[in-house]
């Protein structure tokens, strides 16, 4: 994803001890700063963090936390709004608030629910998960994101698409 998008705040929706977050900013030192939404933030996330910023000083002061749902806190149209393994319907909430701002967003969806989450009638061809992440991507592209799909590995993780979307004023 860093290959496409420099630059701008990191907003890690339901980012649990905020890897991602660091990993982000460790990737591109440009970005300013990250935001680490959760509900709950794990014991882990402090002993990660200050890990993380012995290992790299720069990193230090340059991620915050707010430990609230993630539909409280405010984005802009210059975000990088990621989520990894937001389950279920929270992948949708991501990109729908990344959409309503027209932040860049990059999510790797999980936990499909083919009661909840709509597979656009696609089922009967592919996989019900994959459906439901084929019909999120046309919704992206249908509202004037430029998409790109790809796949980390299996051996990373079984829930290893990744679905990468910009407005397309941007990705020109």
């Amino acid at each position: 994803m860093r290959r496409l998008f420099r630059g701008g705040r990191v907003v890690d929706l339901g980012g649990g001890h905020g890897l991602l977050a660091h990993a982000m900013l460790l990737l591109d030192n440009s970005s300013p700063d990250a935001l680490v939404v959760d509900t709950t933030s794990p014991p882990s996330g402090e002993k990660l963090q200050q890990a993380l910023v012995a290992k790299w000083p720069r990193l230090a002061g340059r991620i915050s936390r707010a430990s609230t749902g993630m539909e409280h806190v405010e984005l802009h149209s210059t975000d990088v709004v990621v989520s990894i393994h937001a389950c279920g319907s929270l992948t949708d909430t991501v990109l729908a608030r990344a959409v309503a701002v027209g932040a860049r967003v990059a999510v790797m969806p999980c936990c499909h629910d083919l009661d909840v989450n709509d597979p656009g009638g696609l089922s009967g061809w592919m996989d019900g998960a994959l459906a439901v992440d084929a019909v999120r991507a046309l919704r992206l592209k249908q509202a004037g994101y430029r998409v790109w799909t790809q796949t980390v590995p299996s051996a990373i993780t079984p829930k290893n698409r990744l679905l990468i979307g910009a407005p397309e004023r941007l990705s020109s």
